[in-house]
C-alpha cells in the first residue's frame, strides 16, 4: 500500500498523455489547415519530446513523493499538498490545452492558457528544488519546451490574426 504511488503517478501520466493525444488526433484534419510558423517542428518530434516530457515529469513526481515520505508521521505538510496540487493542476492544463487549441480550434484563448501551464511548471521546480534538486532538474525539460510551445502558439495565433485582417 505504501508504493501506490509508484501506480498512481504513472497512471495519472497516462491519462493526461492520452486523452490529450486523442483530443489532439481528432483535430488534426483543422490543424493542417492552419498557418503554422516555419520554425514548427514536425509532428513526430513533438510528440517525441512530449513523450520524453512526460516520462522526465513522472520520475520528478515519484522521487518527490517518496522524499516526503507521505505515509509517514513527518514532512506531511503544507508544501508536500500544494506541490501534488500543483502536479495535478499541470496535468489538467495539459490537457486542457489540447482541448482548447484542437478541439475548440480557439487558438486566442490557448496562448493564454499556456503561460498558465508553463507557471506551474516552474511553480513546480521552485516548490521542488529546496527538497531534491535532481527532482526540480528533471522538469527543467517540460519548462523551456513549454516557453518554446508557448511562442509557438502565440506566433500561430498571429499568424491566425493577419490571415483574418488580409
Amino acid at each position: 500500500m505504501k508504493r501506490l504511488n509508484f501506480l498512481l503517478i504513472p497512471l495519472f501520466t497516462i491519462l493526461v498523455a492520452v486523452s490529450g493525444s486523442i483530443v489532439t488526433s481528432s483535430g488534426m484534419d483543422w490543424y493542417r489547415t492552419i498557418m503554422l510558423p516555419s520554425f514548427t517542428p514536425p509532428g513526430p518530434v513533438i510528440g517525441l519530446v512530449w513523450t520524453v516530457i512526460f516520462i522526465l515529469a513522472t520520475i520528478s513526481a515519484l522521487i518527490f513523493w517518496n522524499i516526503h515520505k507521505p505515509w509517514g508521521k513527518l514532512n506531511r505538510g503544507i508544501g508536500f499538498v500544494a506541490t501534488i496540487a500543483l502536479f495535478i493542476i499541470n496535468g489538467i492544463l495539459n490537457f486542457y490545452w489540447s482541448f482548447l487549441f484542437f478541439h475548440q480550434h480557439n487558438i486566442y484563448f490557448a496562448v493564454y492558457e499556456a503561460v498558465a501551464l508553463d507557471l506551474t511548471v516552474i511553480g513546480l521546480i521552485a516548490l521542488i528544488w529546496p527538497k531534491s534538486k535532481w527532482a526540480a532538474f528533471l522538469l527543467l525539460p517540460y519548462a523551456l519546451w513549454g516557453a518554446f510551445a508557448s511562442f509557438l502558439t502565440w506566433n500561430v495565433c498571429a499568424l491566425g490574426m493577419v490571415d483574418i485582417i488580409s
